[in-house]
């Protein structure tokens, strides 16, 4: 991670008997407009005939070698901090059961919304020693790829973890997504015990979800310092510490 955007491409699949070309052309906008966001233009693409409506972008960018940062290369020591509140997921599905209330309406949106163009700032900081997106495995998957390529474990503070508001509640009243379920499957064996309202948060699948960062202590004022120039305030939600036999990769408190 850590690098600088030139271009975007964009692959637009529609089916073309179901919905008409002008909603198509409102999707292609929105893509125009991510791209605008992120300084770059939308300089072409291919659209093909599909039996469902998907949309992405395959972007092209720039990074000195140096500067890019790897989900594999934290150290013990690190403390991690996390740029977008958890929850997505939670609240997409309350909203598809009709549980969400109108006070909640849009957060998710307005939070997969926001751009990560933090990242190549913090690229910068020569003691963010790892960082990767949090996005379909959830919090504790992300964390748990990061601790096994580095050969280190994670002590992560719940109550540290941002999250989007009424996100427990609509936890308790089932708004679980299908995914979070089978992220756990995946990856449950190296974590420690917690409780299942606590597993269904960290495990929650995220779309577009924040930075997960490991920084060295002597950093830690220049990443929040940094964070704050994009209106994004950090607070350390664990640390990483040395792999030791017989403790559980990721403990949560």
């Amino acid at each position: 991670m850590g690098g600088k955007p030139i271009m975007a491409i964009a692959i637009l699949g529609w089916p073309i008997n179901k919905l008409s070309p002008e909603i198509a052309r409102e999707v292609t906008e929105g893509g125009r407009y991510a791209c605008r966001q992120a300084g770059i233009a939308l300089a072409g693409g291919h659209s093909i005939d599909a039996p469902e409506p998907i949309f992405g972008l395959a972007v092209t960018g720039i990074v000195p070698t140096e500067r890019v940062k790897k989900n594999s290369t934290a150290q013990a020591g690190c403390k991690l901090f996390l740029t977008k509140p958890l929850g997505i997921g939670v609240l997409t599905t309350a909203e598809k059961k009709s549980l969400l209330k109108p006070e909640h309406q849009g957060l998710a949106t307005e939070v997969m919304c926001r751009m990560n163009i933090a990242g190549a700032s913090f690229a910068n900081i020569e003691g963010v020693k790892a960082m990767t997106d949090v996005t379909g495995f959830g919090l504790l998957g992300h964390l748990s790829e990061m601790c096994q390529g580095a050969g280190v474990q994670a002590r992560v503070d719940y109550e540290a973890i941002p999250k989007l508001p009424g996100v427990e509640e609509y936890i308790k009243l089932g708004a679980v997504p299908g995914g979070t379920e089978r992220n756990f499957a995946s990856y449950g064996h190296l974590m420690g015990e917690m409780p299942r309202e606590v597993r269904d948060l960290l495990c929650d699948p995220q779309t577009s979800g924040g930075l997960l960062l490991a920084v060295m202590p002597e950093a830690e004022n220049e990443v929040k310092a940094t964070a704050a120039e994009f209106g994004i305030e950090l607070t350390a939600i664990g640390e990483l510490v040395p792999a030791r036999g017989g403790r559980a990769m990721v403990e949560i408190r």
